[in-house]
Formats: structure tokens, C-alpha cells, sequence
């Protein structure tokens, strides 16, 4: 069956909006010890000490909390990416930011810094990605066409990766390689609320530049000369998105190492549902973002296995298979 265009949005947001909280809720009570939520939330109001309270606040809410705004941030910014440029297939990471950050975080694990100041994580993945941004924007000029960004995001995803190859290679110990390696894989727990202080700044802040994006996008995909027409200057949406992905993407790998697939496979799992207009878009693929991100952090709780699965694994294992979808359904309506 066909999904026509959506009447109304605000029914589909509002269902993925009560998805999310009950993922959320979900998510907050179940683990290794599963606990009553009504209890825990009233000791942490009244006996803070007690074991129930003390794995809600300390160890459930901030992965939860980490879920939710990690898997908005990839679904939002996988939107508006694949909005800006126009190609079902774009992802986040094409900007350069993911890697960036991912290259900026390994490095800190690698010289032992994160072992006096554990926080010095995430803030070096955020460095990472800005000036993976930065070397982006140098490297493909400020009147850049959409084919020469794309260029530079490659050329600075496989000088990140390089590095990261050369720091995992260098590694002083096996025991050290692995926690290199298991950081890249991506996940969300053993993380604390001082984790979501560091990365809501940049993340936020990546989020109010592309909530004004919507009705640009819209005018975006009827041509760039119409858009200008219109008045829509492309350039400076360009790079506005650019900025703004880089910012929010940046946090949020720094936080939780790379997750792939979801900036991807969310957007094109909402769009006919949205009526495929990139403004009803944004805001869909950032709940739907969360939703899956969640449920993927949950599956990795529920899945019997020897050793801890990462929540990154669980979603490239998903992701491929569709990523895959995709290319064959392009090449036969031979899309470009």
C-alpha cells in the first residue's frame, strides 16, 4: 500500500513524540536490575541514597537522556543534509564532522589524557569536529558548489580515518587498542549527567540554525535558481547547515563514539509519510532519531550475548542491510 502524503503532520509527531517517551520509560527501567519507576523517582526526591535512586540518577537518566538527544541530532541532521544537497544518500557525516570528532576523542584516549580528566572526551571530540569543519570550509572555498563540499568531506573522512588507523596501529598495548576500538564502535552507557551538560551547548546551539532551514529546503528542491528567485541565497543556507551539523554532530559522537546508519535510514523511513517535503521532515526525523535510537540501545540490553553489545554495532547491522535497499531501488528508477 502506497502512503499518500500526510494530511497532518502534528498526528505523526505526535505519535513518534509518545514513542519516544515510552522507549524513554522503557529504557529507564530496565537493566541488569530492573527497577519501579514511581519508587526510584520518589527516593530521588527523598532518599537519595537508596540503591534504586542512585542507578536512576546516576546511571539510567543520563544514558536515556544521552539516547534521546544523540538519536534526534543524527535523524535532524541526516534530514537536513540529505535536504541541502538534494541526494537521498547523504548522511551527516559527509561534512567531515563525525570523523572529526571521532579522530579528536581517540587521540585524547590515546595519550592517557582521559585518564585524569575524564570530561577532556567529549570536549576534544568537539574540537575535532570543528576543525574538521574548518579544514572543509578552507579546503573547498567559501563560494564552494555542492560536488566540491562533497569532495572536501571526503578528502577530510579518510584523513581523520588515517589517523585513527595510525593511533590504533601506535597503540603502546593491546588493552589500550581495545578501548580504542571499543569507543569507536559506538554507545551510550556508563555515561553521567555531566556528559549531557557538555554536549547540550554545542548541540542546541546546532539545532536553533537549522529550525529556521525548513521553508529554504522546500524552495531548495525546485532548483537553486528558483530558490534564489524566491529569496533563498544557497550559499549561505550551505553553509549555515553545514555549521550547524558539525556543531550538533560533533557533540554528539564525542559523547557517544560513532553511531551509523540513523542520520540515514530515519529520514528515508519518515519521508512518504511526510508528504517528502524537507520542512515536515526536520522535525519528524528528529523524533524518529530518538525513537530508534533508543529501542537500539534497549535491543542491546534484551539480546543475549557473552560480552556487551555495542548499540553502533546493533544499528550498522540494521543500517547496512537498508543502506543496501536503497542502492538497488536507485540504480532500478534510475535515480542520479
Amino acid at each position: 500500500m502506497n502512503v499518500s502524503p500526510a494530511g497532518s503532520p502534528l498526528k505523526l509527531h505526535i505519535a513518534l513524540l509518545l514513542l519516544v517517551a515510552a522507549l524513554a520509560l522503557v529504557s529507564l527501567s530496565i537493566g541488569v536490575e530492573s527497577i519501579n519507576l514511581v519508587t526510584a523517582f520518589r527516593d530521588v526526591l527523598e532518599q537519595p541514597d537508596s540503591v534504586d535512586a542512585i542507578i536512576l540518577r546516576e546511571l539510567r537518566l543520563p544514558r536515556t537522556l544521552i539516547g534521546i538527544i544523540a538519536g534526534a541530532t543524527l535523524g535532524l541532521c541526516g534530514a537536513a543534509m540529505q535536504g541541502l544537497l538534494r541526494n537521498p544518500l547523504a548522511s551527516p557525516g559527509l561534512v567531515g564532522s563525525a570523523s572529526g570528532a571521532a579522530l579528536g576523542a581517540v587521540a585524547v584516549l590515546y595519550f592517557g589524557i582521559a585518564t585524569q580528566y575524564p570530561q577532556a572526551v567529549p570536549l576534544a571530540g568537539m574540537a575535532g569536529s570543528l576543525i574538521a569543519t574548518s579544514l572543509v570550509y578552507l579546503l573547498s572555498g567559501r563560494d564552494a558548489s555542492v560536488t566540491t563540499l562533497i569532495l572536501a568531506g571526503v578528502a577530510i573522512n579518510a584523513l581523520a580515518t588515517a589517523c585513527m588507523s595510525l593511533l590504533l596501529n601506535f597503540a603502546p598495548s593491546p588493552y589500550a587498542m581495545r578501548e580504542l576500538v571499543l569507543w569507536t564502535l559506538g554507545d551510550i552507557s556508563d555515561r553521567s549527567l555531566v556528559d549531557v551538560r557538555l554536549m547540550l551547548p554545542c548541540t542546541l546551539l546546532g539545532w536553533l540554525l537549522l529550525a529556521g532551514c525548513g521553508r529554504q529546503l522546500d524552495a531548495l528542491t525546485l532548483g537553486e535558481r528558483t530558490a534564489q528567485s524566491l529569496g533563498v541565497k544557497p550559499d549561505q543556507l550551505r553553509w549555515r547547515i553545514f555549521i550547524a551539523v558539525s556543531l550538533a554532530v560533533g557533540a554528539a559522537v564525542a559523547t557517544t563514539g560513532m553511531i551509523g546508519f540513523i542520520g540515514l535510514v530515519v529520514p528515508h523511513l519518515i519521508r512518504p509519510w511526510v508528504g517528502y517535503e524537507p520542512r515536515k521532515l526536520l522535525l519528524s526525523s528528529a523524533l524518529g532519531g530518538a525513537a530508534l535510537l533508543l529501542a537500539a540501545d534497549i535491543g542491546v540490553r534484551l539480546i543475549p550475548t557473552q560480552s556487551v553489545l555495542k548499540v553502533g554495532v546493533l544499528t550498522s547491522l540494521v543500517g547496512a542491510p537498508f543502506f543496501l535497499h536503497l542502492i538497488l531501488r536507485s540504480r532500478r528508477h534510475g535515480l542520479r
